[in-house]
Formats: C-alpha cells, sequence, structure tokens
C-alpha cells in the first residue's frame, strides 16, 4: 500500500463511519498559542474547548503538521533517529461528544488489522495507570493479550494546558522486530524496536487550577495516527526515510552531493536531515511562510540554510534548493495540489534565501573554519557569524559538535543580550484568557451566538442580555447588533445606543468568542438593565470610510499581485476610518513607477463604479474556484466571498461599499519595510485622498516660493541646489581638514613627546579620531591619547604606532572609565566616550603621570 492509497483507505474508513471528511487546514494555525499546526486536533481546539459548537458531531481529516520551533520542536532530532520528522502528515478521528472509548478503541483496532492488516500479534497497546475501563476494552472486547497491555503515567496522559481540558490516552505500537533492538515492549524496549503509530485521547476531565478533575459533560475522542510511521510498515521499510514518501527526495538529495545513503553513518545524518528540511520548506513556504528574523519566518529561514550548508558540506557544488523543491513537489504533489499551483512562488523565495545565504556563507564560513580549528569556538565569533553572516547559532554549534569542538554559548547570549538592534523576540500576539472571556462564554453558552445585522442596517433594535464591568470599562452583550466588531484587521465600530432614561456611546466593538459580539462603552445618561430593548445607531459616516478603505484593500492585494507578482501574500493588515494598512510578502522596495501602476490599477477599477458583489459559499468551494484565504485566518466552513470588480475575489467578513465607484481617489502614502522580506504600504481614500493630495500640493507651493521658476523645471531647480548644497558641503570638509591638520602641526611644534595626551575641547568624535591619526602618522609620537568636550559629552581616542608594544584599548581603559564609558577590544585604535565631564581633566593628568614615570 502506497501513501496514497493510505490516506484514501483511512478517509473511507470514517467517512463510511459517520465521520465529516475535513480539509488539511494551514500549517499557519489560527490558535496563537503555537508557533505552527502540531497536531491534528489544533483546527477543532476551539470545538474541544467549548468556545464555539461543532458543526458536526464527528469528523475525520489528514492534517499537515510542522514541530519546529515553539513548544513543540524535534529539529535537534532529525536525521539522528530513523522515526522523527519536522514535517509530517496526522490521520485523525474526532468525536466531539458523539462516542468515546468503547467505538473509539474498536475502529483503532479494526483499521490497523482488518483494512491495513497488520499482524496483531506484533502489536502492542499502552493505557494510562488509571484507565481501567481503556484496559478493560482492550482486553475483553478487543481481545489482546493482557501481556501486551502495559500500563504508564505520564506518556499516557494528556493535557491542553495546565487547567482546562485533559485526559487519559492509549497508543498502539508496532514491533519492528528484535533486529532493532532490546524487548520489553514500549515501556520496557528499544524506541527504535517499539514504534508508536496510534493515539487515542480520551477527553474526558476538565482540570481546575487546584489540581481537581471535574468530569466533562461530554467526554470527546481525538485521535492522531503518523502516517509517514505507518507507511514504512506497510512498505517493509526499516524508517521513515525509505519510503514513497521520503526517499525519492533523499535520493535527490545523493545526487546533488554525490554521496551513498547507508555507507557511513555520519552523511546518512545529513542526507536525512536534508530530505527532511527540503519537505518542510516547501510546505512551508506554500502555506504563505517566508524567511524572516523572527517567529515562523526565523524556523523557515534556519531550516532553508541547515538544508544549504549540510549540502555544501556533503559535497554539494552548485545550488541545490530548486531541484529539492521540485522533487518534493513531484512526491508530494498529487495528495496536496497546491505545491503544483504555487510552485513559481516556492521557488522564488527559496532560491532567493538560498543565493542570499551563499553570499554571507563566503565570508562566513572561513571564519567559522578558523575558529574550530582553534579548537574554540568564542562567544563573539559565534555573535558575528549570527548577526553580521546569517549563521544562526544551531547551525554553529551543530558544526562544531561534528568536528568535536565546543561554542561558548554564554559568551554568545551575553552578546546577544548588548547588542542594541537585536532582532525583535518571536512573538504570536496576545491571546485573551479565559478569565478574560468569560462573559463571551457564559453567553454563547447559555443565549448563543449574537445574531449580526450589520451587512444589512445601521441601525437596529436589540436587547441587553448581559452586563459586564472589566478593568477596560463597561461591556454590553445583545442578541442582535448592527455594530461590527474588530477582526481580519478592520477596526470595531463605535456609534449610540439608546432607551427611555438610558444613553450609551459605543467606543469600541470587539468579539472575544468566535459569535459573541462585546460592546464597549461610556454611559451618558442612566445605567443599563440586562433585558432593556435598546436603539442601535452606527456612526455611518466612520462606517463609511472603513467600509471604501476595506475594499480599496482588496484592490490593493489584487494589484500589488499583478505588478510584483504572485509570491505577494498578506502579512497583516489594518483598515480604519482615515486609513488602511497592509502588510505583505515581497524582498525589495517598490520603484516609484511600481507605486505609480498600482494606483493606475486601483483607479482603473474604481472608476468603473463596479457593483461590489458578496455570496455564502462553502469554504472549500470558494478556494477551489479562486477566492484568496489569508493563511493564519480563522474562517467557518461556510465563507462571504467578496468579488471587488472584474479581478479581486476574496474571503472575507468584513464591511464593504456597495460600488466601487464610493472609494473615490486611492492614494499611496507610504511603502517601507517592516522586516526581511515583508513591505507595508499606507494609503488613504476619499477625502483624505483629497487631503494627502492638498498637502503635497502646500508644500510644493512652498518650495517654489523659495525657488520661484514655475512648477515644470521645479525638480531641476531643487536637483541643482542639491548638487550645489554636496559641493560647498565637500569643499567645508576639505577646509576643515585643513584646519585640523594646522592644528596637528601646532600640537607637535608646542608639545613634542612620544606621549601625546591632550584635550581638545569642540571637536566632534569623527574630528577627534582624525587628529589622532594625523599625529600618529605624521609625528614622533607612539601614543596618542585626545579627548574633547561637545555638548556636555566627552569624546576619547587612543591610537598607538606599534600595537605589539601597546594596547591602544589598554591605555584608554582608565580614562574611559572615568568619564563613565567603556572600551571594545581594540589594539590599534580605540573609541569611548560619557558623560562625567568633571573627571576629564584628572584623568587625564593621571594618564599623564603614568607615562611620565615610565621613561
Amino acid at each position: 500500500m502506497d501513501s496514497n492509497e493510505l490516506r484514501r483507505a483511512f478517509r473511507d474508513f470514517f467517512v463510511e463511519r459517520g465521520h465529516t471528511p475535513v480539509p488539511s487546514a494551514s500549517l499557519i494555525p489560527f490558535d496563537r498559542t503555537v508557533l505552527f499546526t502540531v497536531a491534528g486536533m489544533v483546527p477543532f481546539k476551539r470545538y474541544f474547548l467549548g468556545e464555539e459548537p461543532a458543526p458536526y458531531p464527528r469528523a475525520t481529516s489528514i492534517q499537515k503538521c510542522m514541530r519546529a520551533g515553539g513548544k513543540h520542536n524535534d529539529l535537534d532530532q532529525i536525521g539522528q533517529t530513523l522515526r522523527h520528522l519536522t514535517f509530517f502528515e496526522m490521520l485523525g478521528n474526532f468525536s466531539f461528544g458523539d462516542y468515546f472509548k468503547e467505538q473509539a478503541i474498536p475502529y483503532a483496532w479494526e483499521l490497523v488489522t482488518n483494512v491495513l492488516g497488520l499482524e496483531p500479534d506484533r502489536l502492542w497497546v499502552t493505557v494510562h495507570t488509571s484507565d481501567d475501563e481503556a484496559a478493560a476494552i482492550w482486553r475483553d472486547a478487543i481481545g489482546v493479550d493482557p501481556a501486551r497491555i502495559q500500563r504508564l503515567e505520564e506518556d499516557n496522559w494528556w493535557q491542553m494546558g495546565d487547567t482546562g481540558p485533559c485526559g487519559p490516552c492509549s497508543e498502539i505500537y508496532y514491533d519492528k522486530g528484535s533486529e532493532y533492538g532490546a524487548d520489553g515492549g514500549p515501556a520496557y524496549g528499544s524506541d527504535e524496536r517499539f514504534l508508536e503509530i496510534w493515539n487515542l485521547v480520551f477527553m474526558q476531565f476538565d482540570q481546575q487550577s487546584d489540581g481537581d478533575l471535574v468530569p466533562l459533560p461530554k467526554p470527546c475522542i481525538d485521535t492522531g495516527a503518523g502516517l509517514e510511521r505507518i507507511v514504512p510498515i506497510l512498505q517493509g521499510r526499516p524508517s521513515v526515510f525509505e519510503t514513497d514518501l521520503v526517499y525519492p527526495i533523499l535520493q535527490e538529495a545523493e545526487s546533488l552531493t554525490g554521496r551513498t545513503y547507508g555507507v557511513e553513518h555520519r552523511q546518512d545524518v545529513g542526507l536525512r536531515i536534508i530530505a527532511d528540511h527540503s519537505r518542510a520548506m516547501t510546505f512551508l513556504l506554500a502555506d504563505g511562510v517566508v524567511p524572516t528574523n523572527e517567529g515562523r519566518g526565523y524556523v523557515l529561514r534556519r531550516i532553508i540554510r541547515r538544508l544549504v550548508l549540510r549540502s555544501q558540506l556533503l559535497g554539494a557544488r552548485h545550488e541545490v534548493v530548486e531541484r529539492l523543491v521540485n522533487g518534493v513537489i513531484a512526491t508530494m504533489g498529487e495528495a496536496y495540489p497546491e505545491l503544483i499551483d504555487r510552485r513559481e512562488r516556492i521557488l522564488e523565495l527559496g532560491i532567493r534565501e538560498e543565493a542570499r545565504f551563499e553570499q554571507t556563507l563566503t565570508i562566513g564560513a572561513p571564519i567559522l573554519e578558523t575558529a574550530i580549528t582553534s579548537g574554540k569556538v568564542t562567544g563573539d565569533v559565534a555573535f558575528r557569524l549570527h548577526d553580521t553572516f546569517g549563521v544562526p547559532i544551531e547551525l554553529t554549534t551543530e558544526i562544531a559538535a561534528d568536528r568535536g569542538v565546543d561554542v561558548d554559548l554564554d559568551g554568545f547570549h551575553n552578546a546577544m543580550a548588548q547588542q542594541r538592534h537585536r532582532s525583535r523576540q518571536a512573538g504570536l500576539g496576545d491571546e485573551a484568557t479565559s478569565e478574560q472571556a468569560t462573559g463571551a462564554l457564559w453567553v454563547l453558552e447559555t443565549l448563543g451566538k449574537t445574531e449580526f445585522l450589520g451587512y444589512e442596517v445601521e441601525e437596529a433594535v436589540g436587547e441587553i442580555q448581559f452586563v459586564e464591568q472589566e478593568p477596560a470599562g463597561l461591556a454590553l452583550y445583545l442578541d442582535r447588533t448592527p455594530f461590527y466588531p474588530e477582526g481580519g484587521g478592520q477596526v470595531g465600530d463605535t456609534g449610540w445606543i439608546s432607551a427611555e432614561g438610558f444613553r450609551a456611546k459605543v467606543v469600541n466593538t470587539d468579539q472575544p468568542v468566535q459569535g459573541v459580539v462585546r460592546h464597549w462603552i461610556e454611559v451618558v445618561e442612566g445605567e443599563p438593565v440586562v433585558g432593556t430593548s435598546l436603539e442601535l445607531v452606527v456612526d455611518r459616516g466612520r462606517r463609511a470610510r472603513i467600509r471604501a478603505n476595506h475594499t480599496a484593500t482588496h484592490l490593493l492585494q489584487w494589484a500589488l499581485r499583478e505588478v510584483l507578482g504572485e509570491h505577494v501574500a498578506q502579512q497583516g493588515s489594518l483598515v480604519a476610518p482615515e486609513r488602511l494598512r497592509f502588510d505583505f510578502t515581497h524582498w525589495s522596495a517598490l520603484t516609484v513607477e511600481e507605486i505609480e501602476r498600482v494606483e493606475q490599477l486601483i483607479m482603473e477599477q474604481v472608476v468603473t463604479a463596479a457593483t461590489v458583489v458578496t455570496e455564502i459559499k462553502d469554504k472549500e468551494a470558494a478556494v477551489n474556484e479562486g477566492a484568496i484565504a489569508f493563511f493564519g485566518d480563522q474562517y467557518q466552513d461556510v465563507v462571504r466571498v467578496v468579488h471587488a470588480g472584474t479581478h479581486s475575489v476574496e474571503l472575507c467578513g468584513g464591511t464593504h461599499v456597495g460600488s466601487l465607484g464610493e472609494i473615490g481617489l486611492f492614494k499611496v502614502v507610504s511603502e517601507g519595510s517592516i522586516g526581511a522580506n515583508t513591505r507595508r504600504i499606507e494609503a488613504v481614500t476619499q477625502l483624505a485622498a483629497l487631503d494627502a493630495v492638498h498637502r503635497l500640493e502646500r508644500q510644493l507651493d512652498t518650495i517654489e516660493k523659495i525657488l520661484p521658476g514655475g512648477r515644470e523645471a521645479l525638480a531641476e531647480r531643487v536637483e541643482n541646489l542639491a548638487m550645489r548644497h554636496r559641493e560647498l558641503e565637500t569643499q567645508l570638509a576639505t577646509m576643515r581638514q585643513e584646519e585640523l591638520r594646522s592644528l596637528v602641526r601646532n600640537i607637535w611644534a608646542q608639545h613634542p613627546s612620544r606621549a601625546l595626551i591632550e584635550r581638545l575641547d569642540g571637536l566632534s568624535a569623527q574630528e577627534l579620531r582624525f587628529v589622532a591619526l594625523e599625529l600618529r602618522n605624521r609625528t614622533e609620537a607612539e601614543v596618542v591619547v585626545l579627548a574633547s568636550v561637545l555638548d556636555a559629552k566627552v569624546a576619547l581616542v587612543a591610537t598607538v604606532a606599534d600595537p605589539t608594544v601597546l594596547n591602544a584599548s589598554e591605555v584608554l581603559a582608565p580614562l574611559a572609565q572615568a568619564v563613565g564609558g567603556r572600551v571594545g577590544p581594540q589594539r590599534e585604535l580605540a573609541l569611548s566616550g560619557g558623560r562625567q565631564v568633571d573627571q576629564l581633566d584628572q584623568a587625564l593628568e593621571e594618564l599623564r603621570k603614568g607615562f611620565d614615570s615610565q621613561r
């Protein structure tokens, strides 16, 4: 049975037993507590937590998963074992309070033994020490030999967090045979011999903060079966790397490196890493992750660079990414056709990252080799490789370890801590805690979702269902509302609510729990009372500006893809009444011509005044028909599809204009970088765009008054003025250098000495450095130490003629310490500074005495 047949057999088995087939979600999860989708249950987490009722009682899926970074990280084990992968597929069947152990266990056994044909006498079962019920089902209902049922503690207990849903689990293991290690079953035998292929999680308790386990009213089933672990058994292969899923990619790695798998352990590890990372890289790029210096992008960057470096260490002499990506697509494209559809984007980003790394590696590799040859990689070297040459510390440590050399990790981390502009720590944002969403959860569980009317109307009548006093203010929950809750980048609506004797301003609207709208209010008159019927009025003018900016954002996404390419994907957005902000994947600044072309394309759509059409569709059907879905966003199974003009089609729950003509004028006001391969555009529409044009006009008027002569030649006059300014600056700098050289001659004439120690106030740090070098190079001075006070700050410099005799940093250190500064390790020229001006003269005098005493 090949992998495609296994997928079909698994899906068909559970569909025939009433499970709804659910397509794989993205590797970028809606759940912000994890970096990637790490298990098959992640897309269903909100159902297990009770945040939202499940749309089906039972489901089955084949979910793409990634465990590389964050709390779930298998990167360091890749290649070292025969069973670990970063990217893998999880076969799953799920029950949301429908069936429990008495059905889940027989389902698992029937599929494993009857459908897949695994020999029962090679299967072992583990259960939790407390789970007599599951043990009895395995023994009595299934007929498993009690000697093959083992009890484990932590390994057979699952929990979602410190509190919340949890319960025992039961696992099925396959005995690969004595050639893979010691006997004794999963509890006592070899990990390589006894391979876990199936895990049944019995979610039956709610763990309280005090440790108590409260039975759940509707216990659930969460099953995870590793596709890559089952396939080797079915195909009679010894590892996950030698099946139809991975071996074709490993063979590509053999061809690129000239190495043969199975000959030598160290090169086998490298080939396995290349094969694994090729799959991970391809699927992450396909799902919208781009290489950056933080979060998911950093993990992807590390994977690509580790792949490239391992390839080179094994002998690859040419670029490897293109062939490896194509190998993955050829192997996995039938099961995941999006790989074929996104091939161009995957290759473009992957090849670009490879080229970028190879440029820095040309300089970085010799530095690392020199350090390894010396027998120790210092923290400074490791930091320089990481910060300057883009070699992740994990790679440095890994390569050094291969050669038996240690890396000074403490020194590396100290250097990182001292770096003023280090990369921001990866963060996934703040997630509302269960305490913060208590009111919304109660409303959802007790009264149901809020009926949202805002697509059709901006005024309505609604009834107060719940009033909650939060630290942030007073919040109301209504049975129905026209107020749009903040989400999908669009800000929440504001407006007014009122009843007889009560009036309040709605200052924001959000959605703490899916489907429940919360209205933040400032009371003007009276008090809100549950059961009161209210008149609800959205701020129409503000809503109109938001709608225009939101629809314009859709047009902007389309236009950017037209001008820059299909690799453009949204990385974040803000839709506010006064402006719109759009973050997207791209590797270089947009030219003036590209920005103008984007604006032109958008305005060509706007002037058609085409009707904006919204459809309600099945999500999978909408995506298959070409609608853009933003990876990482959370979508329901039934979605709103927004057609903005003849080209833009997106899944979107926001509010939009009725006609493109309502956008009016569209104008980009800024474009810039917010991180590696990520750009940001800010733009305005309607009257805000006109205001932006007026501001530009006023600026031009001001410039024209200063440089009269007509608008047509204004740019030429400004350019001439700038050129003249540069010429004068050059002349001034030349004159200043001549003044400083005259100062050098005067100092030497008045104080000819081998140790020149002078205070020259009014000189900048750069000028002080120039004078010091001139004194050293044009005189007989062996050491020059200069100080200058400018704007209440001290600048210091020391330079020596022969760094083998004197060390500039050691000379300057006491002086720097006296004025509150520090000195880096520089032998020939050292710089420092400080703010303790009152200590300068005494410190200079002590330094002079020290040199006088050495004569």
